[in-house]
């Protein structure tokens, strides 16, 4: 049963947006919805043990990727999540408070051009408690991500949205493999 210090975990709450949970958004997966009351539990469990909550946001300009060379999200998935849109926002259902950090990325990887490496550093957080939406494309990165910097990523399994169940399945048993561990939300303890 994986324990984590307060004091050095944060827990990272990746894109739980209206463009992804709510039925009326741009990609709206039902899995994604599905893990909102679970998403909040580890939130509040995580505050009232005193460790920092992270959320990341997925914006995108308009005009992101007029002059892509190759990286192209629009054109893999469409518009979404609009920077200033109902789509970008992060869905009523949790509770984000000012003491709370978000980050606003551009890509899957919340660590990519974005100042969390720093703000987790600067704050001696070692261990990073994943969870949100979707397993296989921003967890995965932003995990990994973490991995590659050192960091401690665990994946709370109950707690993370996916298009697909196979998809979920890939991406936990991957990061499980490579470069983390995954766990169930019941065996999270945050210790003050």
């Amino acid at each position: 049963m994986p324990t984590f210090d307060a004091e050095r975990t944060a827990l990272v709450v990746v894109d739980m947006q209206n463009g992804f949970c709510h039925p009326e958004g741009s990609l709206y997966a039902p899995g994604s919805e599905a893990v909102v009351d679970d998403v909040a539990a580890l939130v509040a469990d995580a505050r009232d043990a005193g460790a920092q909550v992270v959320y990341t946001r997925d914006v995108h300009p308009p005009e992101q990727f007029a002059d892509a060379h190759y990286y192209d999200e629009f054109e893999q998935w469409g518009e979404h999540v609009l920077e200033g849109s109902w789509d970008a926002e992060l869905v009523d259902d949790l509770d984000v408070r000012e003491s709370d950090h978000v980050v606003e990325k551009h890509t899957y990887d919340a660590f990519h051009q974005t100042e969390l490496d720093g703000w987790l550093s600067a704050r001696g957080i070692d261990d990073l408690v994943f969870c949100g939406t979707l397993a296989n494309v921003c967890v995965l990165h932003t995990a990994g991500s973490a991995g590659l910097r050192d960091y401690r990523p665990v994946l709370v399994e109950d707690a993370i949205g996916a298009i697909e169940a196979d998809h979920r399945e890939y991406a936990l048993d991957h990061a499980d493999w490579l470069f983390g561990e995954v766990t169930a939300r019941e065996e999270v303890t945050f210790e003050e």
